[in-house]
């Protein structure tokens, strides 16, 4: 029986592409499941989110309707980070993240992106100590609100 993370992947590998092809300009950030049968997708776009646009995308994946109850979120102030693109944009901001594994003894860190390369991400965290972390790893990767 597939993880709860790779459930979260199968959707995202297919819900992005449906949406960001029938909605120009959308981009998919991330697929989470809230329970085994509601899942959250969290989309933006660059003049922002608003209900049009997320009632738009919910009529898009009407077919999950059957086995899913669907949620389609703005990112909010903690923003979720999956993929290389959405970390290399905010170098130098505090996230958190949690791996599927540990990495380095733990799976869960806090600490600043010093670094976004195509594959890893280096992070900034506790005492100067830098962690690298593949992205692949990554189950959970969001914004920490400095605000």
């Amino acid at each position: 029986m597939p993880t709860t993370y790779e459930r979260e992947r199968t959707l995202e590998r297919e819900i992005a592409p449906r949406v960001e092809h029938d909605l120009p300009g959308v981009d998919v950030l991330a697929v989470e499941l809230v329970t085994p049968s509601r899942f959250c997708v969290y989309i933006d776009r660059a003049e922002g989110v608003d209900h049009e646009l997320c009632a738009r995308v919910t009529g898009l994946l009407g077919d999950y309707l059957r086995e899913y109850t669907v949620d389609v979120s703005s990112p909010g102030s903690e923003r979720p980070l999956r993929k290389p693109e959405h970390f290399a944009r905010y170098v130098g901001r505090k996230v958190s993240l949690r791996t599927a594994e540990p990495i380095g003894g733990r799976a869960k860190f806090k600490g600043t992106i010093a670094a976004a390369g195509p594959e890893f991400l280096a992070l900034d965290v506790a005492d100067g100590e830098r962690q690298t972390i593949p992205y692949d790893a990554i189950v959970r990767g969001n914004l920490i609100d400095e605000g």
